[in-house]
């Protein structure tokens, strides 16, 4: 059936019947983005559909890809673990670092030159060779570490050298999910050295998470204002957060001397939305709203024993944080 452009309709500038519905859908979208009932990136997407224009995928299709990455090396630690014996330390050995330095090869070799500032990646499948590199790096050291016990179980220092040689690959080619993997190996060479201090093993890691924080969130802030990946600073935050709010957490859920954990809590609570609503980054209104509602209802259930109570606070409850949620997500909020 032959039609008109929507705008202009058919004949005399008069739009046609299957087209009345389209105007209408736009002109309410209009309304409701002027009236504040939804934010501008809700009102360009729901018109993109209306208008049957493509929806894009890449957000969705790129997790999925890291979690195949993710998924095929558990499984290839699996078979390690599993038929070492069967298959033999050299063959187990070669494969590896085969896969390994393929992988390093492949990024060295097309990246392009190193910048400061934010880079596209040279290839669709550059991200998730790098990544998966990684991840190979972590089998094949521990794999090495168990069988031959290189260092004598020093894993301080393979975390400590993991974290380095992760930190470097970030940089280089600009990727968040090695940085997190940096940090994160960074947070084991902290927990495994502090587990060796002689002091109580709660407050003492909680002393190393509050130092473990506040390094990354000086460490981030710092490159950011020097211009160094300043992108990189919301994988900065977004892990220093939540290794704040488990610190403060496990002094709430201490049986003596929680009072001060507990307003601890509740002011990085506050923090962290007032941050999230003026930046327009959900994640953090949502660590607010999920670790204030564990810590309030770990006080507030405290010397409550009967299971009914239990049961229909956590269902009263559970139902108000979603609603309110969703609320603060539609009329504030947007994915970090």
């Amino acid at each position: 059936m032959w039609r008109r452009d929507p705008i202009q309709g058919y004949g005399h500038g008069v739009p046609g019947p299957e087209n009345e519905g389209f105007l209408t859908i736009l002109t309410r979208l209009e309304q409701w983005k002027e009236q504040g009932k939804i934010s501008p990136e809700q009102h360009a997407h729901l018109a993109a559909l209306s208008r049957e224009e493509p929806l894009s995928l890449f957000l969705e299709l790129n997790v999925l890809l890291y979690a195949g990455v993710l998924a095929f090396v558990a499984g290839l630690g699996w078979t390690v673990s599993t038929w070492s014996q069967q298959i033999g330390d050299v063959l187990l050995v070669a494969v590896l670092s085969t896969l390994l330095a393929a992988c390093f090869w492949y990024c060295f070799s097309r990246a392009p030159a190193w910048s400061s500032r934010e880079t596209p990646a040279p290839s669709p499948i550059f991200d998730y060779v790098l990544y998966l590199g990684s991840l190979v790096w972590l089998v094949e050291l521990a794999y090495l570490e168990n069988r031959f016990h290189l260092f004598s179980g020093q894993w301080s220092f393979y975390l400590l050298a993991t974290a380095g040689l992760f930190f470097f690959l970030a940089y280089r080619f600009d990727n968040r999910f090695v940085l997190s993997l940096a940090l994160s190996s960074l947070a084991g060479w902290f927990g495994l050295t502090i587990s060796h201090w002689p002091a109580h093993q709660d407050a003492a890691y909680r002393q190393y998470a509050l130092l473990y924080c506040l390094l990354i969130g000086a460490g981030g802030t710092a490159l950011q204002r020097s211009g160094l990946k300043a992108h990189f600073f919301g994988t900065y935050l977004n892990i220093a957060a939540n290794v704040l709010f488990w610190a403060l957490l496990s002094g709430v859920f201490n049986p003596e001397g929680y009072g001060l954990w507990f307003l601890a809590l509740v002011i990085a609570c506050g923090a962290s939305l007032a941050w999230g609503l003026a930046r327009r980054q959900f994640a953090f209104v949502v660590y607010a709203a999920v670790y204030g509602y564990v810590g309030v209802s770990s006080r507030l259930l405290r010397s409550v024993t009967a299971e009914s109570a239990v049961l229909s606070y956590f269902v009263v409850s559970g139902v108000a944080m979603l609603v309110l949620l969703v609320y603060i997500g539609r009329r504030f909020g947007r994915p970090a």
